[in-house]
């Protein structure tokens, strides 16, 4: 059917590459004029570029130019000129797509013209690759072209320190690792201090391997991982307090809020029992918050109505179906205090502080493209994940290289016995062998049969990225042979040494088809380079993976029953079909997977972005934005209690009205500022409106006693600390629900929509629960005269660098609740500032 499209209408790949070589003509017309410039002339051209950017022009306005520019540049500093072929996977590369290009074809270099182009804008591009040796490398020979062009270049690793890295990501061109890049963006949005984060806005990146980095990465999160700073101790220790707690005159209960206030007497007991001057200091916001958690547990959360015990766990009922929501916790710290109660073990802290996938990670660039030489058969896949089409760029010179058709044995002992024979024999012609394996275990099992037969041979698993590097590069030598997994030295270009074009050129083995097409092309790949002879051939057997899951009973039948001998193969390019017929499927299915932990992950993705964004706008904001933040907070609040006790389906007289009194006083107000007298009567409007103005009055005049710089640093202290504690145990919660969920398909649901629904519902009031915890705390906590941003937990990448600088600070001494007022009033502090504190 395919076929028949594009005797039709043409094959879409062959019309990009037509309208792309329009643009080479051009390119190569204004060769003569830039070679003619001299070494300051053609410098001087970035800033002409970047003049004529200013002044309105685009980048596609200037690229016949600028690559023409880039490649004169080239074949003066590097002695390399960028064929012609080069130049339209530069131009593919530039309009956000994926170049795909056979081993060999310089795509390192192909990336100088894109990357250069862009770069004038200022707005930083990135070079992504696979590991940090090919970052180094390609970054330190392809700097000659941009420091030339008086362009700046940065590598980015994770041995760097913070100034370091906020240097390198300065820079016009940063190279380094997708891991590294999405750490930074994930630690960037940790950070106490805008200056502290060394990212700027994702502008343009040009993925090296995308399909590794894209596809085969795709369902590995990053995650960076920590300690929170409470112990399980202290969540026993608070469900211990509480118990000594009377219901009559240490707390009030709030049912239909669900939430527990603790009177003044209460407080004071706290204060004693964990020998502390203020609860409401903001150094105790851990321990207050496990305190009235743990009251919550004991007297809102009921057994057998609100969750159930199971096997020592705690079990969330659902209040409106009252089935059991298994994998589903509670957030905010109140399942472990529940745990607590209930005498069971605690569960561990939240310990993953921040996660993304590179799906989310790359996807958030304004612009992105990559190369490879395997992508088209993924196509599908990045269009739909990325919105990524690929072009196939032809080779500069004619692909010679023998691909042959498959050999089947009937087990695997006799398929490695004749894979060792056949590097025995063109060893013995000099002629170089590299030999693919999917394993380490196997590639040992080869290197144990080779030496028994003396063959000489290097062995390669993956693991060092440097040392492979070189070696691979030395595999086109004569007489060599390299047994490497398939994705070792992967980047790195095989040179025919002098002579062995004549022996046939490099010849691959691939000793088991992966389960991906693109990784056994990879291998193939390998040899056949700019023109190169070269041949590839792949050993298999019916005992391989993948030849069991797809049928091999059929093919093993056939042998035994045409009576084939163990060493005997069946070389037939029908095999091949079934074999790649039998890849597309998995290829299929594994997709299918990644999309699911896409949909999966685009729940986290929203609610990420939003708390981030709110992050940022915290940590930018000035002393007037600063305050419109923190009362945007609080004011929700105040709507939710009057809501929740003045409803609209009950008549005024049966409203709570003491209810929301009680609230007001222990949250916003002073105690016994409000009351109930001062909001009967009245309507819903009103009421909301009495409160808005009086907590209002309080805020401004907060903010009139302590000044305007430090009202600001102190909301930011306390929307960093709500967002950042309540958004790790948000994630924690999310976590448990996404391994739980796919147990409610036997219940009849689509486990997607509940996760969907749910996830939405817990974030909500996860929101819910910040603005309480920031309108608490900037009306009652107590303010400090110097003020100290404090991460809420100390997080680690699957790397080292993972701390950022923190501020030396300086500690005020603490005013003691029955000491005399600082103010200068008269009063005892706990009767005067102490009562805001």
């Amino acid at each position: 059917m395919l076929g028949l499209v594009k005797k039709i209408f043409g094959d879409p790949n062959d019309r990009e590459l037509k309208r792309l070589q329009r643009k080479v003509v051009e390119i190569n017309a204004l060769e003569p004029q830039i070679e003619a410039l001299s070494d300051e002339q053609l410098q001087g051209k970035t800033a002409e570029f970047r003049e004529r950017l200013a002044n309105g022009q685009t980048l596609d306005d200037l690229l016949p130019e600028a690559f023409a520019v880039v490649r004169e540049a080239a074949r003066r500093t590097l002695g390399m000129r960028h064929f012609d072929v080069q130049l339209i996977g530069g131009m593919v590369l530039h309009e956000g797509r994926i170049a795909e290009m056979k081993t060999g074809e310089g795509k390192t270099l192909v990336a100088t013209l894109p990357v250069y182009l862009n770069a004038l804008e200022g707005k930083g591009v990135h070079v992504i690759t696979v590991n940090d040796y090919l970052a180094t490398v390609q970054s330190q020979q392809m700097a000659n072209i941009y420091n030339f062009l008086g362009m700046t270049v940065g590598v980015n690793q994770n041995s760097l320190s913070h100034d370091q890295k906020q240097e390198a990501y300065n820079c016009d061109i940063t190279y380094g690792t997708n891991n590294e890049f999405g750490f930074d963006y994930l630690r960037d949005n940790m950070v106490l201090y805008k200056e502290q984060m060394v990212q700027r806005p994702l502008h343009y990146a040009i993925i090296d391997e995308v399909d590794s980095i894209l596809i085969d990465e795709a369902r590995t999160p990053l995650i960076i991982s920590g300690q929170a700073a409470k112990s399980t101790d202290l969540y026993y220790a608070a469900d211990r307090f509480v118990k000594t707690l009377n219901p009559e005159e240490d707390y009030t209960v709030d049912i239909k809020v669900k939430s527990v206030q603790l009177s003044e007497p209460a407080v004071e007991k706290a204060e004693r029992a964990f020998g502390i001057e203020n609860l409401f200091d903001h150094a105790h916001v851990t321990l207050n918050h496990h305190i009235t958690q743990a009251l919550k547990a004991h007297v809102i959360m009921k057994r057998d109505v609100d969750y159930v015990v199971q096997d020592g766990e705690v079990v969330i009922v659902d209040e409106f179906t009252g089935r059991l929501m298994t994998g589903r916790r509670y957030s905010d710290g109140l399942h472990q205090a529940i745990e607590a109660k209930e005498g069971l073990k605690v569960q561990n802290e939240s310990m993953t502080l921040a996660t993304i996938t590179f799906q989310n990670y790359f996807r958030m660039y304004k612009k992105l493209s990559g190369m490879t030489g395997t992508a088209k058969t993924e196509e599908e896949e990045f269009g739909k994940i990325y919105g990524l089409d690929v072009v196939v760029i032809p080779t500069n010179k004619p692909m010679i290289r023998n691909d042959m058709p498959d050999v089947v044995y009937k087990t695997e002992q006799s398929k490695y016995k004749m894979v060792a024979e056949e590097i025995e024999r063109r060893h013995r012609n000099n002629q170089p062998v590299l030999v693919g394996t999917v394993s380490i275990e196997n590639s040992e099992r080869l290197s144990n049969l080779l030496k028994k037969k003396g063959v000489p041979h290097k062995v390669l698993n993956a693991k060092y990225h440097a040392e492979e590097a070189e070696i691979v590069a030395k595999a086109g030598q004569a007489g060599a042979v390299t047994i490497a997994t398939n994705m070792a030295g992967r980047g790195t270009d095989i040179v025919l040494g002098s002579g062995v074009a004549d022996l046939g050129g490099l010849h691959i083995i691939g000793t088991e088809r992966h389960e991906s097409r693109r990784i056994d092309n990879q291998l193939r790949g390998r040899a056949g380079r700019q023109g190169d002879p070269g041949s590839s051939q792949f050993y298999l057997s019916l005992e391989d993976e993948l030849m069991r899951r797809f049928g091999a009973e059929n093919i093993m039948s056939m042998m035994n029953r045409l009576g084939f001998e163990e060493d005997q193969p069946i070389e037939s390019k029908l095999i091949t079909k079934a074999v790649e017929s039998a890849q597309k499927r998995v290829e299929g299915s594994n997709f299918d997977v990644r999309k699911v932990v896409l949909q999966y992950d685009d729940v986290m993705n929203q609610q990420r972005n939003i708390i981030y964004k709110q992050r940022q706008e915290v940590l930018d904001a000035d002393a007037a934005e600063m305050k419109q933040i923190t009362w945007n907070m609080i004011e929700p609040v105040i709507g939710r209690i009057v809501e929740a006790h003045c409803p609209d389906d009950q008549v005024p007289e049966e409203w709570d009205i003491a209810a929301v009194v009680d609230y007001a006083n222990a949250t916003f107000l002073q105690e016994g500022m409000l009351a109930e007298n001062d909001l009967k009567g009245k309507e819903k409007e009103e009421i909301i409106e009495k409160l808005r103005g009086m907590v209002k009055e309080l805020f401004d005049q907060r903010e009139q006693e302590l000044g305007e710089e430090t009202m600001r640093e102190f909301g930011k202290v306390v929307i960093l600390r709500a967002v950042d504690s309540k958004w790790m145990d948000h994630i924690d919660a999310m976590d448990q629900l996404r391994q739980g969920i796919h147990l409610r398909a036997y219940g009849g649901t689509d486990p997607l929509r509940e996760y969907q629904f749910e996830g939405f519902e817990m974030f909500q009031q996860m929101i819910e629960s910040i603005q309480e915890d920031v309108a608490k705390y900037t009306m009652k906590a107590h303010v400090e005269t110097n003020l100290k941003r404090e991460a809420v937990a100390e997080g680690q990448a699957v790397d080292p660098n993972a701390e950022v600088t923190k501020k030396p600070v300086r500690r005020a001494e603490k005013v003691g609740r029955n000491d005399p007022c600082p103010c200068g009033s008269g009063k005892k502090y706990k009767q005067c500032h102490g009562q805001q504190a």
